[in-house]
Formats: C-alpha cells, sequence, structure tokens
C-alpha cells in the first residue's frame, strides 16, 4: 500500500512562547524602514536594535537577563546614524558587528558579563561604502572575515583583524541589494537584488558564476540563502503579490526546482535555515506567525510541516545557533520575536517520551572554532566548519581576546589617518591608566602590611597589660 502521510521526525514540531516573566520588557524596539531581523542571539547574549535619539544604538542582554529592562540600561550607541543589521561573531561570543546609516561598519567587544556602562568606542571602525550599510554577514569558517553590503550596491569583504577592505565587489549588482548568505564553507556568496535576480557570487575571483534574472516576478523584496546541500532557497512574490517560496539547482537556474505559492500578504518573509536538520522557519515582518518547511532530496523537496500562530505581528526576529539550545528538552529552535515594546523567546520542540540525548534531532553542528584564518581564506584556502557534538548540552570555552593589528599610523591612507592616530592614542591612554592603577594597588598593599605589624604589636602589648 502506498503510504498517505509522508514520516519524517520533524512533523510534529510544535512552538510555544514562553511565559512573561521569561521575556525581556519595555525595549523600544527601532522603527527604522528597512527589512532586516532587527536581533541577533548568541548563546550568551540577545542584542536588538532600539530607538534612539541622535544617532544610531542597540541593547546587548546576557540571556538571564530577562523581565523589564529599565530605561536607563547601558547601550551600544557608537553610531552617528540609525543602526540598520547586526550580526554576532560565530567564533567568538562577545564580538558583534552593526551597520548603520552613518555608512559605517563597526566591530564592539562586548564584556564577559554584559555591558556595565554605554559603550561607545568600538574596536574598530571600517569605513568603504559610500551610502548607508543595511547587511552584515559574518564568514562562517574563517576568523575575522566579514562582509557587508549598502545602499551604493557594492559588497565589501574585510579583515577585521586589520581593519581593512580587502575585496570590494562593484558593478555586479544594478540596484539595491536586499541581502547576502554565504554558503556551508563559505568559498560562494548569493544575493538577492532590486532587479529581480539572484546570483551567485565567487568573491575571491570577483566573478559570478551563476546568474536567475526574475526569480520572483512580483516588486516587493526578495530573500535568498544557500543551503547545506549548495541549492538555494528564496522568498519572494509572484506577480500577483502572492508570497513564493523557490528552490533552485545552482548548476541550472532555468527553472526551479520547486515553487510553493503560500498567501497574499505584503510582509517580507525571512528565511532561518537549519542546516543540521534541513529545516527551513519562514517569519514574515508584520505577520503574526512563523511557518516551517523540511527539505528533502526527493521531489517535491519541500514540505510544509506546521505554523506556529500568536496573536501580536512580529517586528524582527533573532535564531539561536544549535549550541544554544537545551537539549534535553528536545528543543530543535529557538527565535526571539520582537514586539513593539518587548522581546518574546519561543521555543520549538519535538515532543519525545525519552529523556535520553536524540541522536537523530541532533547530529554534530557546528562549533565555534573557526577552521582558517583570515589570511588563509583570502589567498584562497576553504575549509568546512569544525564539528561539535552536543550530547551532553554545550560548554563555551573561554574566548581569546579579539585584537586589532593596525598598520603603522604613519603608512594610513587619507582619512583613516586620523582613527590610527586615534587607536594610538587610545592604547598608550589606556597603558598609562593601568600603570597608576598598579601603583595604586602596590601603595594599598604596603599601608595594608603596616597595619597588619602594628596591630600584632598593640596584641603583644595588651596581653602584657592582662598579665
Amino acid at each position: 500500500m502506498r503510504r498517505v502521510v509522508r514520516q519524517s521526525k520533524f512533523r510534529h514540531v510544535f512552538g510555544q512562547a514562553v511565559k512573561n516573566d521569561q521575556c525581556y520588557d519595555d525595549i523600544r524596539v527601532s522603527r527604522v524602514t528597512w527589512d532586516s531581523s532587527f536581533c541577533a542571539v548568541n548563546p550568551k547574549f540577545v542584542a536588538i536594535i532600539i530607538e534612539a535619539s541622535g544617532g544610531g544604538a542597540f541593547l546587548v542582554l546576557p540571556l538571564h537577563k530577562t523581565g523589564r529592562i529599565d530605561k536607563a540600561y547601558p547601550t551600544v550607541c557608537g553610531h552617528t546614524g540609525p543602526v540598520l543589521d547586526i550580526d554576532w561573531c560565530p567564533h567568538n561570543d562577545q564580538v558583534i558587528a552593526s551597520g548603520s546609516e552613518d555608512c559605517t561598519v563597526m566591530v564592539w567587544q562586548i564584556p564577559e558579563n554584559g555591558l556595565v556602562t554605554p559603550m561607545a568606542e568600538p574596536v574598530v571602525v571600517l569605513e568603504g561604502h559610500s551610502k548607508r550599510v543595511g547587511i552584515i554577514t559574518w564568514h562562517p569558517t574563517a576568523r575575522n572575515v566579514l562582509l557587508s553590503a549598502g545602499c551604493d550596491n557594492q559588497v565589501i569583504i574585510w579583515n577585521v583583524g586589520t581593519g581593512e577592505s580587502m575585496i570590494t565587489l562593484e558593478d555586479m549588482h544594478p540596484d539595491v541589494i536586499y541581502n547576502v548568505s554565504w554558503n556551508r564553507n563559505g568559498s560562494l556568496i548569493c544575493t538577492s537584488c532590486k532587479d529581480k535576480s539572484i546570483r551567485v557570487i565567487d568573491p575571491r575571483k570577483e566573478t559570478i558564476i551563476a546568474e536567475k534574472e526574475k526569480a520572483h516576478e512580483g516588486a516587493r523584496p526578495m530573500r535568498a540563502i544557500f543551503l547545506s546541500d549548495g541549492n538555494i532557497l528564496s522568498t519572494g512574490f509572484s506577480r500577483m503579490s502572492e508570497r513564493q517560496l523557490a528552490l533552485w539547482n545552482v548548476q541550472n537556474m532555468e527553472e526551479p526546482m520547486t515553487v510553493n505559492e503560500m498567501d497574499t500578504s505584503n510582509g517580507v518573509l525571512l528565511p532561518f535555515y537549519d542546516a543540521d536538520t534541513n529545516v527551513v522557519y519562514l517569519c514574515g515582518k508584520g505577520d503574526s506567525s512563523i511557518r516551517y518547511f523540511e527539505i528533502t532530496d526527493e521531489a517535491p523537496y519541500v514540505h510544509f510541516l506546521n505554523t506556529f500562530v500568536t496573536k501580536e505581528p512580529q517586528r524582527g526576529m533573532g535564531y539561536m545557533p544549535k549550541r544554544g539550545l537545551d537539549v534535553n528538552k528536545c528543543e530543535i529552535a529557538r527565535f526571539y520575536k520582537l514586539h513593539e515594546r518587548k522581546c518574546e523567546p519561543i521555543v520549538m520542540t519535538v515532543p519525545r517520551k525519552s529523556d535520553l540525548f536524540q541522536d537523530d534531532l541532533y547530529p554534530d553542528t557546528a562549533g565555534p572554532d573557526p577552521t582558517l584564518e583570515a589570511e588563509e581564506w583570502f589567498d584562497g584556502k576553504n575549509g568546512d566548519p569544525i564539528l561539535i557534538s552536543l550530547k551532553n548540552g554545550y560548554v563555551p570555552g573561554k574566548n581569546r581576546e579579539f585584537k586589532v593589528v593596525k598598520k603603522n599610523p604613519l603608512d594610513c591612507k587619507g582619512t583613516k589617518k586620523t582613527d590610527c592616530f586615534r587607536t594610538t592614542a587610545l592604547r598608550s591612554k589606556s597603558e598609562a591608566k593601568m600603570e597608576e592603577i598598579l601603583k595604586e594597588i602596590k601603595s594599598l598593599k604596603d599601608l595594608i602590611s603596616s597595619q597588619e605589624k602594628r596591630i600584632i604589636k598593640l596584641e603583644e602589648q595588651m596581653s602584657k597589660v592582662d598579665l
């Protein structure tokens, strides 16, 4: 007999919003009109772009700091224009990059226990775009490689360790870039653009290796992401403004492998992809639902699983990496849904009766260690992610300090000279301050030891008096 219902271990995945006391309340989520997710999460922190007067800012909260967030809570506030996109470094849970309307990219190192005072000085400022920077994404396997794309229709790939732009992709996109996605080992990128084309680009050779014009015929924004097998998944709109989900084979992009039509809502669908389980979650901006699909090798390739529905529409969405999930509760995804004034975690779970570790739900996943150094990647090397097992839960290691080794200030060109001098001046100032603190500690230690001697002497005198 032909099986009527397709077998899948993810068929019964269900979503559940956490209780109110585990939400992050009283946050003024940014109102800027830009289709990014406004939220970035890792196993230590949740970062949220917020409304800020006189510039751009975002909040960085330790995951455990739930409840009402004080209005005076310190922010990361170094940008002079609204922040449009943020992304945590996959190889260091304390490093985050931000792109802004002020045309700069900034990289920040967050203290281990979160912010105590507002942070206005980034570790490095990356200048190279002539218009606002709306897309930021770290390389998945090489340390300190960061990609940014701006409204100047350029893609720049930076070596953050030296603060230099290494690759600039110009004249490839005639219009605004909607999104950029790395493939699994970071050797290719795919982009979606306002001219309705999806392009697959080899950034180091600076060549377009595949292109599909009019991937989605609607006028509203598209998204395109790489899947782990090298295919591309895209979301967009049909000519009749129906939302679509399509799958493309990079080797032959003439026709899509499959197209799913969903509904006629006008919110842009943000895709979040789990490479380990091949499940893709679609979150529409302004929607109040999350749809999820399983991608398989057999036709029809994309299988609808379920929809998680809430009452409130979402302003943005953060997606927790696999190593931040609770494997004991069979949690396979966790989202951080942004409302107008709060952030609400949503947990996706596969119901299982056993308390034992479920190997089939948790294959080895990409760990925090980089496979390559930045220089190796720019020289042409590739490397797949270093995988880790989640069997005993993820235990974060010690993050090594993020350092930027600038060139000699005298070698700097143009406007960047002032930045280099500023960095050198800051370093010498902090060294002088450290010396001052050490001197103070030494004098305090001397004072304590002299007081101890005096106390011993007095005690001896007292004992003689008693006798």
